[in-house]
């Protein structure tokens, strides 16, 4: 927010576009800096930027003129002098007159506001959300590879055979088959990408602890277990991870072999919902500014 006071200090009424470039390039953001994106896409630093703005409206500190413009007041001055290194949200909630400001603590049963939810002054509400969205799948990530490496072999290979069904392999007959438990020739599942089955996708699936490592012999076995199918590709899966050997093998050798850590295995699991389900769909929302047009 003191940044934006700095740049509106001139007292030129900027538009929102103007104001994003005038703040990045007072702040001397680099490139790389102004490139940063949301989860959501949008770039961070314009996020920020708005974010504040809309603070500062609400603290009377800015004030909109007419549509997507916006220029200092003298409560905004008064801020900037007050507070020239950094203006927090809770530096605003000490203002009279600030929309944000509760008059007393909510009553049992009052419906819960904004007002009311403790506030993170170094992030803003859209960063707030992400942030708790990355910490539970960081648990639920977590969880899965316990609960995979819990169960029996056969349970997992059929986990990730669903996956690699579940990211569209398979055809549109989503063909897949588990092999049997031994004498499987090194390979765990088959994926026919096509009606024929003249195109497959060979799978390994080794359940290992998260500190236990693939090694490059494991790989080794696998590309010959490939070979004797006469296949030139493969996705070897784990819970565990994969040795620098077995990393570089895999990169070097002509036959092409996908490996998945646990963390990429948890990860493709939540991004195409098996083993997990949605909760709860939340809808961030803002100003339609055509409908105000």
């Amino acid at each position: 927010m003191a940044p934006v006071l700095r740049v509106l200090a001139d007292g030129r009424v900027r538009s929102r576009r103007e104001l994003y470039d005038d703040v990045a390039e007072a702040e001397a953001l680099t490139a790389a800096q102004r490139a940063i994106t949301l989860d959501s896409g949008q770039l961070k630093y314009e996020n920020r930027i708005g974010w504040a703005v809309t603070y500062l409206v609400k603290a009377g500190a800015v004030e909109r003129p007419n549509r997507g413009r916006q220029h200092i007041t003298e409560v905004g001055r008064g801020l900037l002098a007050q507070f020239p290194n950094g203006i927090l949200e809770r530096d605003l909630r000490t203002l009279e007159g600030y929309e944000g400001r509760r008059k007393r603590p909510p009553s049992p049963g009052e419906a819960i506001t904004a007002e009311s939810l403790p506030v993170t002054d170094d992030l803003d509400p859209v960063e707030q959300v992400e942030t708790g969205v990355a910490r539970i799948v960081e648990g639920v990530a977590a969880e899965l590879l316990q609960r995979l490496h819990q169960r029996e072999p056969a349970f997992f290979e059929q986990a990730v055979i669903d996956l690699v069904v579940a990211m569209g392999y398979g055809g549109a007959d989503a063909k897949a088959t588990r092999t049997q438990l031994s004498n499987d020739g090194g390979i765990d599942g088959i994926i026919d990408q096509d009606t024929l089955g003249l195109n497959r996708v060979y799978i390994q699936a080794k359940r290992y602890a998260p500190d236990n490592a693939v090694s490059r012999p494991d790989v080794q076995s696998f590309v010959g277990a490939l070979h004797g199918q006469q296949a030139n590709q493969g996705v070897f899966i784990t819970t565990g991870r994969f040795s620098p050997g077995a990393i570089a093998y895999a990169a070097g050798v002509a036959t092409r072999v996908v490996l998945i850590d646990g963390r990429r295995l948890a990860d493709l699991m939540i991004r195409y919902r098996v083993g997990v389900q949605a909760r709860r769909t939340l809808h961030i929302v803002e100003v339609d500014e055509d409908f105000f047009e």
